[in-house]
């Protein structure tokens, strides 16, 4: 069985290098981006099998990235994770799942190695 390929796209580097570290201790290989534009760059180079989202990202919200990852690659699941705020119900219909800030994102990833 290989190891899962994860793009993680997170635009702060200590959230960034907790996320990673988090996510290699539970088995999966990390790939890092800091901007939506560079996620999708990687995207559309490399493979993956899922995508960790943050949907604040100094260049583009989640929702427009989400968007444009799905167009390249559709199979590939989009977690989206943030803080839970207001607009949270609308926008979870976007995406393959989420996570809240303060959960584990390896038990999210669970479901992805099928």
């Amino acid at each position: 069985m290989s190891t899962a390929r994860v793009l993680c796209v997170e635009d702060q580097v200590e959230h960034l290098n907790a996320l990673k570290c988090m996510l290699e201790s539970a088995g999966y290989e990390v790939v890092s981006a800091t901007t939506g534009s560079q996620g999708l760059s990687m995207l559309t180079t490399q493979a993956f099998q899922g995508v960790l989202l943050e949907y604040d990202l100094p260049d583009a919200t989640g929702a427009a990235v989400r968007a444009e990852m799905k167009r390249i690659r559709p199979e590939v699941p989009v977690l989206l994770f943030t803080g839970v705020g207001s607009q949270m119900p609308f926008l979870l219909r976007f995406f393959d799942s989420y996570l809240r800030n303060a959960e584990q994102p390896e038990w999210t990833f669970q479901d992805m190695d099928g």
